[in-house]
């Protein structure tokens, strides 16, 4: 076990220090959400929340936001939220000193050992929280009347 941990925590902070770390792209978020959701699936009305940016506090959905932040590379089961990723994936409008400035705020050391979801629902719902979550919110809206307009 003292291994694994060893392994795990080598390789959380090789991947910090990696400087090739980029955003993914829209795409590449999609294909995340869909192999977390086969992973972790969610009921219809769980679904239906998140469409809605609703992030209920369920196990199922902090199962489902751990596997996505994980898969996104922008968060570690060691370490937490990796505050200058936050900042790139999501900036959205904001400068990238702001964005980052926000996601400082919302991220902690996991001072009570909290289980990894829990950790990671924490610092989602801070962000969503703020500025950066309302352009998120814009931005899906805009996405999904794209997309109704379309249909």
């Amino acid at each position: 076990m003292f291994k694994f941990l060893i392994v795990c925590l080598a390789l959380c902070t090789l991947g910090y220090a990696n400087g090739d770390w980029v955003p993914k792209t829209a795409n590449e978020i999609k294909e995340i959400r869909g192999e977390c959701l086969k992973a972790h699936p969610l009921s219809v009305e769980q679904i239906n929340k998140l469409k809605q940016t609703e992030f209920p506090d369920e196990p199922e959905v902090r199962q489902y936001l751990l596997c996505t932040a994980t898969k996104l590379d922008i968060f570690c089961t060691h370490e937490g939220y990796h505050a200058d990723r936050l900042a790139k994936q999501f900036k959205m409008d904001l400068t990238e000193e702001e964005a980052l400035q926000i996601a400082q705020g919302c991220i902690d050391s996991n001072p009570e050992k909290s289980p990894a979801d829990v950790w990671a629902f924490r610092g989602h719902k801070c962000m969503m929280a703020s500025k950066i979550g309302e352009r998120v919110r814009a931005y899906i809206k805009a996405k999904q009347a794209e997309a109704a307009a379309k249909a």
